[in-house]
């Protein structure tokens, strides 16, 4: 039996958290007294974390154990802070555990985050040369490989350019293009993908499936797209609070985490969700909650941020516990796009017509797009459908489809104006 890709033993990741003590001002002779009594406790063998405040621990990830074999593709679910990124970054050799072991058999390509593996000041094409000398490849090999990276990365005009001028979306297209051509027995990514737009986003879905199933690549993916991760995914490690839930089958895996998701909802945390940049999520529900099949429901979508930003797509999205989408909301139909900012805090509010939906729990998200992010937010709130008197009538939606139930719906409140400057009442 052949050795696993990747073995992980009793991993865990420690961080010592420093919290500083408060001062309205501080004087010079209040700076060199403190600087004093830390060399005194250094020189008496004594901890200076309470000369300046007080010391925490914190455990990103402890006690997590798991073996992944040649060829798997495996997905990390979790909410955020979960310990998802920390795990990665261990993987990819980014940060050493503070306890346990990792044991990886072959070379690992990571896009962990956008910046990561790419020097700003080399171009394009330097870039891509760097980044096969570091996995052990000659430069025939990489040559062989670079007009096939280039063309799937877009970036052919700008090849000899100085990365540190791409976009964003440019700078993950040619980040994945190098990982996923070059050849790496282990491919590591996380959710950077949702820099880029659809398209790519599709294709590097497409790529991830043929380097596993057709090379026999190992990949593990990182995606809040329970979606993606149902369609490629034959593993998913389910983390939360830096621990190991489970892992295992993706199905039974999803539903788990999609069940606990909506315990956490009902709770309810009373807190923003940070979606995007500095873009917030204060509130989204839908009413009443449970819902017949088939009935009018309200809802009501209240969203801020700390700059300024036009929202060229808006949708609410509907997902089944198995994480696929069933439903879509798209509240560009008589709004066009919305424009939200410091001074403009974004409220909608209104009416779906017709659930239908079959019976059983939900958890309902967004779909957004601004300027330099889109991305899919799939656990904002739960809400439960009964059966009704009369059959609903839902058509079968393909799994990797945003919906086929295309609900209905009519505005009862738009706060603040449409980016174009008019505003809408129903």
């Amino acid at each position: 039996m052949p050795a696993p890709a990747i073995r992980v033993e009793a991993l865990g990741k420690r961080y010592r958290l420093h919290h500083q003590l408060s001062r309205e001002s501080v004087a010079l002779r209040d700076v060199i007294a403190d600087k004093a009594r830390e060399i005194g406790r250094r020189l008496a063998g004594r901890s200076a974390a309470s000369a300046s405040g007080s010391e925490e621990e914190f455990w990103a990830l402890r006690d997590v154990s798991f073996e992944v074999k040649q060829g798997e593709v495996v997905g990390i679910i979790g909410r955020n802070g979960a310990g998802k990124s920390t795990l990665l970054k261990i993987l990819s050799r980014v940060t050493d555990p503070s306890e346990g072991r990792v044991r990886i058999r072959g070379r690992v390509a990571s896009l962990l985050e956008v910046g990561t593996g790419f020097h700003p000041e080399l171009t394009g094409r330097e870039n891509i040369f760097l980044n096969g000398a570091i996995l052990g490849m000659s430069r025939r090999e990489v040559r062989r490989k670079f007009d096939e990276i280039v063309s799937f990365a877009g970036v052919e005009r700008f090849i000899d350019t100085p990365v540190k001028h791409y976009s964003s979306g440019m700078y993950v297209r040619l980040a994945f293009g190098v990982g996923a051509h070059l050849d790496p027995e282990i491919l590591v990514v996380d959710e950077v993908l949702a820099v880029g737009d659809a398209e790519f986003q599709k294709r590097c879905l497409g790529k991830m499936r043929a380097v596993s199933a057709e090379k026999g690549r190992t990949v593990l993916f990182v995606s809040h797209n329970l979606a993606a991760i149902h369609s490629l995914c034959s593993k998913v490690a389910y983390l939360s609070s830096g621990k190991l839930i489970g892992f295992g089958d993706t199905s039974s895996q999803v539903s788990r985490y999609t069940r606990d998701l909506m315990v956490e909802q009902e709770r309810g945390s009373g807190t923003a969700r940070k979606i995007a940049n500095e873009l917030y999520v204060n509130r989204l529900s839908i009413a009443p909650n449970p819902a017949s099949s088939g009935e009018a429901v309200e809802f009501l979508l209240e969203m801020t941020s700390s700059r300024d930003e036009i929202l060229s797509d808006l949708s609410i999205l509907i997902y089944s516990t198995s994480g696929l989408r069933v439903a879509i909301l798209d509240l560009r139909k008589s709004t066009g796009g919305y424009r939200i900012g410091r001074e403009n805090s974004l409220k909608l509010s209104g009416k779906i017509q017709r659930l239908n939906l079959v019976e059983g729990d939900y958890l309902a998200g967004l779909y957004v797009r601004t300027g330099d992010y889109q991305g899919d937010q799939y656990d904002l709130c739960s809400i439960s459908i009964m059966k009704s008197g009369r059959p609903a009538q839902v058509a079968p939606y393909p799994p990797h489809d945003r919906g086929l139930v295309e609900l209905e719906y009519e505005f009862d409140r738009v706060q603040p104006s449409a980016a174009d400057g008019s505003s809408e009442i129903a």
